[in-house]
């Protein structure tokens, strides 16, 4: 089944790629999709790549996005910057799949697999007993799953593991918003219910009230399936009833349900704050900061490691230290943030990399 060849040659070599910058090398212009016609998963590729740099090898790379794809300004689009910057770097030759439905990514991974990839990486938790099967199949492939839920344990040898400690970001974010608050209350909204989701609930309640102990933090999940991470009706309806007892910030860790949160946010005249990837630019004069989980970095260092022969199997956890776990304080996109707030979230910040602070995760 033929993927298409697509060349970013336009994107320009950068420590720090933008989602919009690595999608446009990802589907540049010519770019076509094909649709695999038992699954309706759509292949990309990204080709001609430059030469490895001097002590790697060529490599190949296949990437499965959690359902939703990219341009979701969230997870999705963070790993599109990784696997962009693996090509540009590292003379990765790079493919992409995106699932339409959740039955769909086990088969994604069997055929990057099948096609003999030197890695083959899983964007999200849902992807975690999908890699651990398809690696038990295939033992001489390398696999990633990016936030792998499972037991280290039982973990196959040629997976790595690669998680966040989401909650130090989500701490960060949550004395940003106790410190803007004016009513004293704020709000969070989730997508699944699950144990990974509520590390940043933990995390956010930690932060607010660490920045503002008599404020109050009011809480919702959109389900107890992943269709909740695609929903920004349920993400508005969650928005409007807390704004209405009283939140004036609202935080969400709920992927393409979160537009529906920053719409209930603008049309009451109150802030919101994004996920995973700057998000600003989805409601601008809305979104006054967003937690950054740089699943760009985990995604280049993974294959990375397998371009120098250096890859890592085990379970691996990136934070705040590791410079994997931040949030917007910075540039045009943090004006709102006044600078005695960024320099109070500075010292809980650093309370945290110095273990001053062991930050909640449940």
């Amino acid at each position: 089944m033929p993927a298409p060849s697509q060349t970013p040659s336009d994107a320009p070599r950068a420590p720090f790629w933008t989602p919009l910058r690595a999608l446009a090398a990802l589907v540049a212009t010519g770019a076509a999709l094909s649709f695999v016609p038992a699954r309706r998963t759509t292949d990309g590729a990204v080709r001609d790549t430059a030469a490895p740099p001097a002590g790697a090898r060529a490599v190949r790379v296949g990437l499965v996005f959690e359902v939703g794809g990219r341009g979701d300004k969230s997870f999705n689009d963070a790993a599109a910057v990784g696997l962009a910057r693996a090509h540009h770097e590292l003379g990765a030759e790079v493919s992409f799949l995106e699932p339409s439905g959740g039955e769909d990514r086990e088969a994604a991974l069997r055929l990057f697999a099948a096609r003999g990839m030197d890695l083959v990486i899983g964007v999200g938790f849902n992807f975690t007993s999908d890699v651990n099967a398809v690696a038990r199949a295939y033992p001489d492939i390398h696999f990633a799953c990016i936030d792998y839920a499972g037991a280290a344990a039982t973990m196959p040898p040629n997976v790595a593991g690669l998680g966040f400690r989401d909650e130090e970001g989500a701490f960060l974010v949550g004395a940003t918003a106790g410190l803007l608050s004016k009513t004293k209350q704020v709000g969070f909204v989730g997508g699944m219910q699950n144990p990974l989701i509520r590390k940043f609930e933990a995390g956010y309640e930690h932060g607010v009230a660490a920045a503002c102990p008599e404020c109050r933090v009011h809480g919702g999940y959109a389900g107890p399936t992943p269709d909740a991470f695609r929903d920004p009706s349920k993400g508005k309806s969650l928005g409007i009833s807390e704004i209405a007892a009283g939140a004036d910030v609202l935080f969400h860790a709920s992927g393409a349900t979160g537009h529906g949160v920053f719409e209930a946010a603008k049309e009451a005249h109150v802030l919101a704050i994004g996920v995973d990837a700057d998000q600003h630019d989805e409601m601008p004069g809305t979104v006054v900061t967003s937690m950054i989980k740089r699943c760009d970095v985990v995604v280049f260092e993974a294959v990375r490691g397998v371009a120098f022969g250096q890859f890592k199997p085990g379970m691996q956890v990136f934070g705040i230290r590791e410079g994997a776990i931040d949030y917007i304080h910075e540039g045009p996109h943090a004006e709102g943030i006044p600078e005695s707030v960024k320099q109070r979230v500075a010292e809980l910040r650093a309370d945290v990399v110095a273990n001053r602070i062991h930050v909640k995760s449940e």
